[in-house]
């Protein structure tokens, strides 16, 4: 089967081997971050709805479950914000019903968390990894650029009502921009709203792919530890290091290629990680693309990162 809305197993720097859901079209979102690995946000909207068909979904993951694959995680995640699609409870409840030992996560801007419904619809998910870039307004508009309806207080009050709700582990995430949001200001008043959220872990980031502005540089090490220390019970978020290979999902050239770059700016050595090819394959098909204008490159502090030029769904 043709596989248009799960993608991976992707080897993630903190879940391991997941398989992704992408229930939402490209850069379908309710925020315009600056520092984006998919890049600007073309639909910036917070309304729910089915933006891909459900029985698509559901039926591509019954095809690759039922190979009982080894995962560490089934995420939703992708191209935008998953809870932004109406039928995300169900993609929940089918997974939950019918495959038990999965573990499932959810990555989130957070944006739609004061909504009582999206609360409802995530209750099973045993991981959420929400987002909270800013706790000051000025600056959460700068680094995040929501849709105009949003508010950061909005925002925080979501967060602590799922904490209130919700019996599994929540991992706030934090994105740090030098010059944004490292200010000692900044990071008092996103400590203070930590203390209301009360997850149980703090994970501190910065950026490891080309971002949707140029000018966003990541951090360095020392500041984010630095950083890390001062928030309490955080920790930076490090490198991803692959164990063994997975044998899971089998990939096809430069249509898997593709697939993954759709996604995400990667390098060579991040598609090696991922996908069953040979490095001289990768290369060979990376070359292939550069070539004909599909795919461009950008030399990064951590190499040369690859990514989609043309839209992916004319060549695979």
């Amino acid at each position: 089967m043709k596989y248009r809305h799960i993608f991976g197993p992707v080897p993630s720097r903190r879940l391991g081997f997941s398989l992704g859901i992408d229930l939402v079209p490209l850069k379908t979102c309710t925020f315009n971050c600056i520092y984006c690995e998919c890049g600007e946000t073309t639909d910036l909207t917070v309304e729910r709805k089915n933006y891909v068909p459900l029985k698509e979904v559901l039926k591509e993951l019954e095809d690759y479950l039922e190979k009982k694959p080894q995962l560490d995680y089934i995420t939703f995640s992708g191209s935008g914000e998953p809870t932004l699609h109406a039928g995300i409870g169900e993609v929940v409840d089918f997974i939950k019903d019918n495959y038990p030992g999965y573990r499932l996560c959810l990555l989130t801007n957070s944006a739609l968390l004061n909504n009582e419904a999206v609360r409802a619809q995530i209750k099973r998910v045993d991981l959420i990894i929400p987002s909270l870039d800013a706790a000051t307004e000025n600056t959460f508009q700068q680094i995040n650029r929501p849709d105009l309806s949003i508010k950061c207080e909005q925002v925080i009050e979501g967060l602590i009502k799922l904490r209130h709700e919700y019996s599994g582990e929540i991992w706030l995430e934090i994105f740090i921009v030098p010059g944004l949001n490292d200010t000692s200001e900044e990071l008092v008043t996103l400590k203070k709203a930590i203390g209301k959220i009360k997850p149980d872990l703090v994970q501190v980031g910065t950026l490891d792919r080309p971002g949707a502005e140029e000018w966003v540089e990541p951090a360095d090490q020392s500041k984010m530890e630095e950083i890390a220390s001062f928030l309490k019970k955080a920790e930076p978020i490090g490198k991803f290091e692959p164990g063994q290979k997975l044998s899971a999902y089998k990939s096809t050239g430069s249509s898997q290629i593709l697939h993954t770059l759709k996604r995400r700016p990667c390098t060579a050595e991040d598609l090696y990680m991922l996908l069953n090819l040979r490095p001289v394959e990768i290369q060979k098909n990376l070359n292939r693309l550069l070539a004909r204008g599909i795919i461009e490159s950008e030399q990064k502090e951590r190499g040369l990162f690859f990514k989609i030029k043309k839209g992916p769904e004319d060549y695979y």
